[in-house]
Order: C-alpha cells, then sequence, then structure tokens
C-alpha cells in the first residue's frame, strides 16, 4: 500500500492526506535496427532500450510545413498559399543523469549509450548503406513517432575525487525518418500516401486505406506497418505510419 502524503494548510492548522501514486512510468527510448528492405515503413529488431533516470520536466517538439504562394502576370497580390509537404517533427528532450549514490560510472555509461544511437549500426555498414537505429520515445501511454538520434550534448557538472563523472545533463535531438508529403499533381494520376498519420476520433484503418490508397481493402497493410493485432481498438491521438502505394505494390 502506498504511503500517504500529508499537507498541512498554512494558518488554518488543517491536514489533508493523500495515497502516493503508485503507477510512476519511467521514460525511454526504444532503439531499433534500421529496416533491412529500407524506406519507412517500420523499425527493424529491437536492440535495447534506454531508460530515463529521471522523467523529462518538459519536451520541445518542433514542425514545420512548406508553402507555396502562386503568382500571376499583372496581378499584385499572390495567391493562396499551396501546401507542398511539411517536414520531419523534431523532438528535444533533457536528460539528467546522478550517480552520487553509488559514485561509479554509470553516468559515463549511460552517456556512452545515447552517443550511440548518433552512428551507423554494424548490421547497417556490412551492407554498406551506414543507417543509423531507429529510436522511439516512450512514457507511460505515449508512443513518439519513429526518429533517428540527430545529436546528444552532455555536459558534466559533478566529478569524484578520480575524476569519474557522476552527474551530467544531456541534451537529445530526435528527428522524425518520415515527414508528410505535398500532394501529388492531379494529372499525374498517382494515389500518393501520406507517410504518417494522426488518428482522431472515428478514424478507422479502412478510412485510412480509402484516404491514402483509393481502396479500403488496403487497411491490412497500414495495420501490419504499426504492428496492430485489434484494428478495433484505435487510439486518438496515435500517429500511424503510413506506407507509401509504390512499396505495397512492391511487396505483393
Amino acid at each position: 500500500m502506498a504511503s500517504p502524503i500529508t499537507f498541512t494548510s498554512a494558518g488554518s492548522g488543517k491536514t489533508t492526506s493523500y495515497a502516493a501514486p503508485t503507477n510512476l512510468q519511467k521514460a525511454l527510448l526504444s532503439v531499433h535496427r534500421p529496416p533491412k528492405a529500407g524506406g519507412a515503413a517500420k523499425p527493424g529488431d529491437l536492440m535495447h532500450e534506454i531508460t530515463f533516470q529521471f522523467n523529462p520536466k518538459e519536451l520541445s517538439l518542433t514542425k514545420n510545413a512548406k508553402w507555396e504562394r502562386s503568382r500571376q502576370p499583372n496581378v499584385a497580390k499572390s495567391g493562396t498559399p499551396e501546401f507542398k509537404g511539411s517536414d520531419p517533427c523534431k523532438l528535444t528532450l533533457e536528460v539528467f543523469l546522478d550517480a552520487t549514490e553509488h559514485m561509479n560510472d554509470d553516468v559515463v555509461k549511460k552517456v556512452e549509450q545515447l552517443f550511440g544511437c548518433c552512428v551507423p549500426t554494424e548490421d547497417s555498414r556490412q551492407q554498406g548503406k551506414g543507417s543509423p537505429p531507429w529510436v522511439i520515445f516512450k512514457w507511460g501511454g505515449m508512443t513518439g513517432f519513429p526518429a533517428f538520434v540527430s545529436s546528444v550534448s552532455a555536459k558534466y557538472t559533478l566529478f569524484t575525487p578520480a575524476g569519474v563523472p557522476v552527474r551530467a545533463t544531456c541534451t537529445v535531438n530526435l528527428e522524425e525518418i518520415a515527414g508528410e508529403q505535398g500532394g501529388q499533381n492531379p494529372t499525374s494520376g498517382a494515389l500518393a500516401a501520406r507517410d504518417s498519420h494522426v488518428l482522431v476520433a472515428g478514424d478507422t484503418l479502412q478510412s485510412l486505406a480509402y484516404k491514402a490508397y483509393g481502396n479500403a481493402e488496403l487497411w491490412r497493410e497500414i495495420a501490419e506497418a504499426n504492428d496492430i493485432d485489434d484494428p478495433m481498438r484505435l487510439r486518438p491521438g496515435s500517429r500511424l505510419l503510413v506506407p507509401a502505394l509504390e512499396e505495397i505494390r512492391d511487396g505483393q
């Protein structure tokens, strides 16, 4: 049973007790191998997880859209902006590390783990591609987008008498693997899929497949790309990867 937390109101002397939360969820980075077949459908096998010692105090998320204004001859004002796609999402988070309780090299090892996400995986090097590992930020029920670590900076702030860092603050920058693409030229006849889609109430895999491919029967490809076992249990706010139509055709 959780120990109660007691608050006493100043002046009144009134005491109120609250049960301490027992479901604290630690944030982590799930590190995966890049997919062998390439593309941006889904990450490869899980390599390891980097669990945060302390949860982030804040998350910084950035998304930039690309717009183009058309100008017509002899017209002073520019036309209505036309969507041309958007840059991948960028997530910045701060990781605090502390090993003062045991005064060991745990902080150094954790920083090395984060730095290891900035170099190509051994498998991809052997294939001559040099691809970075895919990472997914997870915190309780929140699952981020598949990304790669674009940069890590570590600031050591406390050391043992022997010079071993025992406290550090790391800034980790993640960049989304696949951003949303702009609309296709209507004369091209191509059915373009959005690389990702944030679920809203009422969305179904069938509706997403029809919107992306013009064929609701291709919902299974979206389910497979996102490891969805029960298509009836979609969580609004979750981001789904939507494979390109060309990728689906190649796989058939």
